[in-house]
């Protein structure tokens, strides 16, 4: 038939079955799962929209951008940079409104999660390297690398418990971000496998010893430890939810989903104040509201295979939009704040103080520090 056909109609039925071809059968990285993705919140109640993040003060990062990670000590105030320096400022020049950070230590690698330990020293979960940890001098010394014999692809943060131990996330086994040259990129095709292969990993720093607490999550992600070293809670990215895993107690070894259903992607975790009730505010960022279409193919991973086949441009990625929550060991939601119009955008997590919060930010070319006095908190 093809040959009583004119010739450019052929030429044109040839592309057209040579772009099928290879929409449907080209190899991809990906092989992805079905899973069921619940209807999203509205953006009203415990998430109604409001202005709150829009009022924030920056902090230079001194060329710097995309301080996705913050710490805060008595003398500094940390942020870990897409350019593989950790910034610092110091909270005596900060008062006097020497906003500039100083270009400290630069890992070589994509530095996230910054945590202190009890020893006052800064440890580092670097998304290419692993768990750093940095001396006073400055000295980068490298504590974690592998497990079982494997690199990790992907320590994404990190936090230290009242037992004195280091337990950390390891987002993906699957898609290595040095790999793939960019921690978001790896981020992305990682939930568009939804491989749940994240995990939670225990360091004792006494002992040397490393061993496995949990996994089976979508993307594990931020991690913060009760004061009081009973449990740890752990955010899975991919699954729109806050999980609580038991470290002391009765319950030790169980794990509980603690708030699901939210309504954008959470990223970090940090352990905040007490509230006047007694309660700790535990600080999530969310990197972008869900995306409906995201949530449309999750039963239908073999659209999502093809969709990776698409030119990257046009592929699912994170909206600007400025969200952070803050949340009860009880999953009660305590605060809510958002920028629709992202003048910060991308918002990854919250370090509190007694007088700030300072907001971190994957792509942002300031670090955000907001009056809590002025948010009423």
């Amino acid at each position: 038939m093809l040959r009583f056909m004119p010739h450019p109609y052929r030429t044109v039925l040839f592309l057209f079955f040579l772009f099928m071809a290879y929409f449907l059968f080209w190899p991809v990285a990906v092989e992805p799962r079905a899973w069921e993705a619940p209807k999203a919140p509205e953006y009203a109640g415990d998430y109604g929209v409001n202005k709150h993040l829009a009022d924030f003060e920056a902090l230079s990062l001194s060329g710097q951008r995309g301080p996705e990670g913050v710490a805060v000590s008595e003398h500094y105030v940390y942020a870990a940079t897409e350019a593989g320096w950790i910034v610092r400022w110091s909270t005596a020049e900060l008062a006097g409104g020497n906003l500039q950070a100083q270009l400290w230590v630069n890992t070589q690698g994509r530095p996230l999660g910054l945590a202190l330990a009890p020893n006052g020293e800064l440890w580092v979960a670097d998304a290419y390297l692993g768990i750093l940890r940095v001396d006073e001098g400055g000295a980068l010394h490298k504590v974690v690398e592998t497990f079982e014999g494997k690199p990790l692809l992907y320590a994404n943060d990190l936090t230290f418990a009242a037992n004195g131990r280091l337990y950390f996330t390891d987002s993906t086994t699957r898609f290595s971000a040095k790999a793939f040259g960019s921690t978001y990129k790896a981020s992305l095709i990682d939930l568009m496998e939804h491989g749940s292969t994240g995990r939670v990993l225990e360091f004792d720093p006494a002992s040397g010893e490393l061993r496995h607490v949990f996994g089976g999550l979508s993307f594990a992600n931020g991690i913060a430890a009760d004061p009081e070293g009973r449990f740890i809670l752990v955010n899975e990215t991919g699954e729109y939810r806050v999980w609580k895993h038991w470290i002391a107690g009765a319950k030790v070894g169980q794990s509980e989903i603690l708030l699901d259903n939210l309504p954008g992607f959470p990223d970090n975790l940090y352990v905040g104040e007490a509230t006047s009730s007694g309660q700790v505010r535990y600080w999530l960022g969310f990197t972008s509201p869900r995306l409906s279409l995201v949530d449309a193919m999750a039963d239908k991973p073999w659209l999502r295979k093809i969709v990776q086949r698409l030119p990257s441009f046009v592929r699912p990625k994170a909206k600007y939009y400025g969200h952070v929550l803050a949340i009860s060991a009880q999953g009660e939601v305590l605060e809510n704040l958002q920028d629709p119009s992202a003048g910060y955008p991308l918002t990854t997590g919250v370090a509190e103080t007694s007088d700030h919060l300072y907001v971190s930010s994957l792509v942002a070319p300031v670090l955000a520090r907001l009056d809590k006095a002025a948010l009423g908190l």
